[in-house]
């Protein structure tokens, strides 16, 4: 199982971001995915997850309104799409999957089996 996330970079407060997370030996289809992100000296957070049956999303507060999150079942990849980004976003975000979560722990970190490498997002002027 691979979940590889890519579309990180450096842009200026304000602009907007797209991040991907492919999928290889498992089906996204069957499984909540989630984006977390950790700043650095800080612990890891939660950012957004995409239920795998009703395709329902939750966001962070700090998010809402500004990030959705969207999957792609035909080429099993997933997306954050990020508008507004402010300096505070800054941080490696990570995809992660799992397929037994249940809603309750959604926002847990603790709750996921599988995890991507982290792709870095950079805002600053």
């Amino acid at each position: 199982v691979q979940l590889q996330a890519s579309g990180g970079g450096l842009v200026q407060p304000g602009d907007s971001l797209r991040l991907s997370c492919a999928a290889s030996g498992l089906t996204f289809s069957r499984y909540t995915v989630a984006w977390f992100r950790q700043a650095p000296g800080k612990e890891r957070e939660f950012v957004a997850a995409i239920r795998r049956s009703q395709g329902t999303t939750y966001y962070s507060d700090s998010v809402k309104g500004r990030f959705t999150m969207s999957k792609n079942n035909a080429k099993n990849t997933v997306y954050l799409e990020m508008n507004t980004l402010k300096p505070e976003d800054t941080a490696d975000y990570y995809c992660a999957a799992d397929s037994q979560i249940i809603l309750s722990s959604i926002r847990d970190i603790r709750g996921y089996n599988y995890w991507g490498q982290g792709t870095l997002v950079t805002v600053s002027s």
